[in-house]
């Protein structure tokens, strides 16, 4: 079930906070004004979020420095949405 608190809990409430998400596992979501406005993740939670993605970041960074081959934005995302279409069609 989805965490949802107001951002000034951050502030006055922020041992709480951080005691359910690092014994939850579970993210917390903040609000301001009633929407969305940040969500709270432990570094376990981030860096599984987000390992992945630097890991294929610095492979494309070495195969580019090992090439002077150089592709437009235009080119990359367009094979992009080309294969996200392909999935969702699928």
């Amino acid at each position: 079930m989805l965490n949802i608190r107001p951002v000034s809990d951050l502030r006055n409430k922020f041992p709480e906070i951080e005691d359910t998400v690092l014994k939850t596992g579970e993210p917390v979501i903040l609000t301001k004004n009633g929407y969305g406005s940040m969500v709270v993740l432990s570094l376990e939670q981030y860096s599984a979020l987000t390992d992945d993605v630097e890991l294929a970041l610095d492979e494309a960074d070495k195969a580019a420095s090992l090439t002077d081959e150089r592709r437009s934005g235009d080119e990359v995302f367009g094979r992009v949405r080309r294969c996200i279409h392909e999935r969702k069609t699928i």
